[in-house]
């Protein structure tokens, strides 16, 4: 051992490569779960060193600096730290671990509770801490190349490794060993391994520039009839004497049809009423662009009539173009035949953006959970659905027009415990693989079972509306549990159901769908073929061979290229959306005994007093009526506030006078 260290490890790059092989096994190892790293290197040997290459190329650089134990130990972090991080994720849900999730960290800050317990997260900061200080204890510790460094050679050396992997990679891309389109981020990463997907999610964003895109590429796509005198298109309502329902959509967080999890058996069935209105409304399966997670992003499809696809690899639109950009979408279309549109979410309006973006996309109004009192919660604390029937009714009131109603629920989301939470359920999981297999699934079955419930007072109280209701309800993925294709009796793992409910007779029909095509599809039945991606889908032959390269190119306009489809430039304006059905008012400021209490309408447990856009200590008394828990200037009293705030990083998401 002493000799072959003496003769090839104590050379920098021979080191350096060594250790990238070790770093890759234990990288996919952690990804795979097991030892199934060693067989995947076993099965995929070309991939496998492939891989072990882009992180010796990245362990090179080390050799340009005296400091060398510092750099290799820095880089070395840092690749396992996208190892473990990839290895912790799959283990809460089923997609691994992206650049875009760096992207979206504040988010997941805020939901780090409902995975990990005080302790975990407590040990995590430590770690964290630890590291740190490691990293300055070693940059004046380390040892240190005491002779110098050999720039030509080490320079020339690190230059061709590098170059080696970039045609490396140019080479398994032509030849097929490699791909650069993601249409499944899991199999993706199984197949191609952590380092290179992990980079390619971080170097491939938007929608690329395709091939032939031009002003006529783009126009040659619809028919003289669809688009105005100019040749654009134009939103205006087509059949201007027809009337048309009211038009929900509901996304159920995580709602799939329990029974076909083959490694489990149930005492009862989980959704017997969304199960009748499958058998008597339209319905069929769905396909879905998330796994586990990433609910934005089936929103995205189901409002623009695009697919997450033609973005880069585990990229989230809603954190990224829809941020900065207005667009059309649904919203956007039914607004132009003068519908209300509003967006309902049972959780934080800042997730994902959505208090931008659906500003962005033609969005009224939005409700999300700090505009809604009296909020019951699971026992992981997420918001129930049953709030939500509540809150379309409001909306569907709020207007003298037929509304259009995007609803996304969340009270099946994850993590599911390990352990035993409800006592005496409804539904009971009868045989599973594990204990822990067992109580996982009887959570979510009972949380499914409880949507289940939530679905059949809502369509009953719709029932009674007096104006003609379209409902369309549909899971958003499959639950970030340990499913497989071998335990999933679906198509796939990007398969859901989904049912269109209706109070005025629509003709049954059957059609299996991807979420992209799903409001084009509805739309059709109810003769509304207004719209940009809702006319393409409508007129084009899903099963041709450029469907979805069209599509794609019809997005890129949109999204990315000269809006030649609308004439040069982007029609869309902010929607100068409100947050909220009801307008939060303060009709009076009172002062009793020293202490001010607020008098108004519409507050709820978010509200809370603020001075010169801060917060002050606030205690929520009821809808009409708060107390300020601080001292204030008398003279300061007339120019207090009342806002709404972020639940989870305490930011102010509106303010009334």
């Amino acid at each position: 051992m002493k000799t072959f260290y003496e003769k090839y490890l104590k050379n920098s790059f021979c080191f350096c490569l060594a250790w990238a092989f070790l770093l890759n096994l234990l990288i996919e190892t952690l990804a795979r779960k097991g030892f199934n790293g060693i067989l995947w290197m076993l099965e995929s040997p070309v991939v496998f060193f492939y891989n072990c290459l882009i992180i010796f190329a990245t362990l090179v650089i080390a050799t340009l600096f005296q400091r060398r134990v510092f750099f290799i130990t820095l880089i070395t972090t840092l690749w396992m730290a996208i190892g473990i991080t990839n290895g912790i994720i799959l283990m809460n849900r089923l997609t691994p671990f992206t650049m875009k999730d760096l992207t979206a960290m504040t988010d997941g800050l805020t939901i780090l509770t409902n995975y990990f317990t005080i302790a975990q997260l407590i040990g995590i900061g430590i770690g964290i801490i630890a590291v740190f200080v490691a990293f300055v204890v070693l940059w004046f510790k380390a040892p240190k190349k005491k002779d110098k460094v050999n720039w030509k050679r080490n320079v020339t050396a690190a230059v061709l490794v590098i170059a080696l992997t970039f045609s490396a990679t140019f080479g398994l891309i032509q030849v097929g060993v490699l791909s650069t389109f993601f249409g499944s981020l899991p199999y993706a990463y199984n197949d191609y391994g952590v380092p290179y997907c992990f980079i390619n999610t971080w170097l491939n964003t938007g929608i690329s520039k395709p091939a032939g895109y031009s002003e006529d590429a783009v126009k040659a796509l619809f028919d003289k009839e669809d688009l105005n005198k100019d040749g654009n298109m134009e939103l205006v309502k087509k059949d201007v004497d027809q009337e048309y329902p009211n038009i929900l959509f509901l996304q159920l967080e995580s709602f799939v049809d329990p029974t076909l999890f083959t490694n489990i058996k149930l005492s009862k069935d989980p959704i017997p009423y969304f199960r009748s209105l499958m058998e008597d409304y339209s319905s069929g399966d769905l396909t879905v662009p998330a796994c586990g997670a990433g609910t934005a992003n089936t929103e995205f499809e189901v409002m623009t009539g695009l697919s997450v696809k033609f973005f880069g690899p585990g990229e989230y639109p809603f954190k990224a173009v829809l941020k900065d950009i207005t667009a059309e979408s649904i919203a956007t279309d039914l607004k132009s035949m003068g519908y209300g549109t509003h967006a309902i979410h049972n959780h934080r309006g800042m997730f994902y953006n959505r208090h931008i973006v659906f500003d962005n996309i033609g969005y009224d109004t939005f409700t999300c959970l700090e505009y809604m009192s009296d909020v019951p919660k699971t026992p992981k604390n997420w918001a129930k659905d049953s709030i939500l029937t509540e809150q379309i009714t409001m909306a569907m009131d709020s207007t003298k027009a037929h509304d259009y109603i995007y609803t996304i629920s969340v009270q099946g989301h994850g993590k599911y415990p390990s352990e035993e939470v409800i006592k005496n359920p409804v539904i009971k999981v009868t045989d599973a693989p594990s204990e822990e297999t067992k109580w996982q699934y009887e959570y979510y079955v009972n949380q499914i079972y409880e949507m289940d419930q939530f679905v059949k007072d809502l369509t009953e109280t719709l029932s009674e509306y007096d104006e003609d209701v379209v409902l369309v309800m549909y899971g958003d993925h499959i639950p970030a549990l340990d499913v497989t294709e071998d335990s999933y009796a679906a198509k796939d793992l990007y398969t859901t159901q989904y049912v269109i409910w209706n109070n005025f007779g629509m003709e049954k029909e059957e059609q299996d769908l991807a979420t992209y095509q799903l409001a084009a599809e509805v739309f059709d039945r109810l003769g509304i073929h207004t719209g940009t991606t809702v006319t393409y889908h409508q007129k084009t032959d899903h099963d041709s061979k450029d469907y979805l390269d069209n599509l794609k190119l019809l997005g890129y306009d949109m999204m990315y290229g000269q809006n030649y489809i609308y004439g040069g430039e982007n029609p869309f304006e902010k929607a100068g959306m409100r947050m909220g059905i009801k307008e939060i008012k303060i009709d009076s400021v009172v002062n009793i005994g020293g202490k001010y209490y607020i008098k108004g309408q519409n507050f709820t447990e978010k509200s809370k007093v603020t001075l010169d856009e801060e917060p002050l200590k606030t205690i929520y008394l009821g809808p009409s009526l708060l107390g300020l828990l601080e001292e204030v200037d008398p003279e300061r009293a007339k120019d207090m506030k009342v806002s709404q705030i972020d639940t989870s990083n305490k930011e102010i998401i509106s303010t009334t006078e």
